[in-house]
């Protein structure tokens, strides 16, 4: 009984409490834009995207901004998420199937970046960069190869089993996974690691270990984005995870603070909006965007966020000691 009642106590917090309203009110807040017919199918567009962009930038953070990892390959691990999402979902029609062949995915890309990690996880810097990269490339020429992904020429008619709805729920779910690691004891070992791996590894922290679990965690997340992308847009080919779509997210994490997953909601949001509004230059959007992104570099080089985290709990403890010095 008393078990209980300090789980209770410890989860019914007001940080918490609060956090929970702001994702209630965010989704009812969206909810409100569809019914009201603000929402055309344009616009839907650009709130998958940015979704989806959410959910593999707050993945790579992890990777390069607590385990300070250099990867370009993520969008390996996307493919990877996306055709065994697509094809199993063919075969097993539903949300059923969906589900089945994310998780299927999920499992399929923690098993190679496992395969991945463990070599390449004890390079550094470039050199670590140009290994993920090339598993990267080797993930998707293997998929342009195979009979089953139907080569080059990708899978369309895929089921459209995700909504926006479904996408916010798994927002919700990639975040708190990757925010209670952080979190934990296996989390600030990671931190550590990227503090000053030498020290670390001096205190008998597993450095290779924790490097390969947020290594791992950062493929699930982003297997699970490419499931969600094959399920919204209900085609896909190899040539849409290519090295330019891992140098996208970096771009995303880069722009929002590395070590911020507060910045990378942020990031993705900014980019994805940006983007949209210069869609009708056509190929000057990218000038413009790329022009966006120096300004960004120069004057605010670490990031919109820097390291800054919202956390409501440092506000709430912040008013409780003001009501202390007010009582004493």
């Amino acid at each position: 009984m008393m078990k209980k009642e300090s789980w209770a106590k410890s989860f019914f917090t007001k940080p918490t409490l609060t956090w929970i309203a702001v994702i209630l009110g965010v989704f009812f807040l969206i909810m409100a834009a569809y019914l009201l017919g603000l929402v055309t199918s344009f616009y839907q567009n650009i709130l998958i995207t940015i979704g989806i962009n959410m959910i593999l930038a707050v993945g790579l953070n992890l990777v390069v901004g607590y385990a300070g990892q250099f990867s370009l390959g993520h969008a390996g691990f996307m493919a990877i998420g996306a055709y065994v999402g697509a094809i199993v979902s063919m075969q097993i029609p539903g949300e059923g199937g969906f589900l089945l062949g994310m998780v299927a995915g999920a499992v399929l890309a923690a098993i190679v970046a496992l395969i991945v990690g463990v070599p390449t996880l004890r390079l550094k810097g470039d050199y670590l960069a140009i290994a993920t990269l090339g598993a990267s490339e080797i993930i998707r020429i293997v998929i342009q190869n195979l009979e089953i992904t139907n080569g080059a020429a990708g899978i369309s008619g895929i089921p459209m089993n995700v909504t926006w709805i479904t996408l916010y729920i798994f927002i919700v779910l990639t975040t708190l996974l990757v925010v209670n690691y952080i979190h934990s004891s296996p989390g600030r070992a990671t931190i550590a690691v990227r503090e000053n791996e030498i020290a670390a590894e001096s205190v008998g922290v597993k450095t290779t270990k924790y490097k390969i679990i947020a290594f791992v965690i950062g493929a699930i997340t982003a297997s699970i984005a490419g499931s969600l992308y094959a399920g919204y847009f209900s085609v896909i080919n190899p040539s849409q995870f290519t090295f330019q779509r891992s140098i996208d997210v970096l771009i995303i994490v880069v722009f929002g603070g590395i070590g911020s997953i507060t910045g990378s909601f942020v990031a993705a949001i900014v980019l994805g909006l940006l983007n949209s509004v210069l869609a009708p230059l056509g190929q000057l959007r990218m000038v413009f965007y790329g022009i966006a992104i120096i300004a960004i570099m120069i004057f605010k080089p670490s990031g919109l966020m820097g390291e800054y985290e919202l956390q409501f709990s440092k506000f709430f403890n912040r008013k409780k000691k003001k009501s202390d010095k007010e009582e004493a």
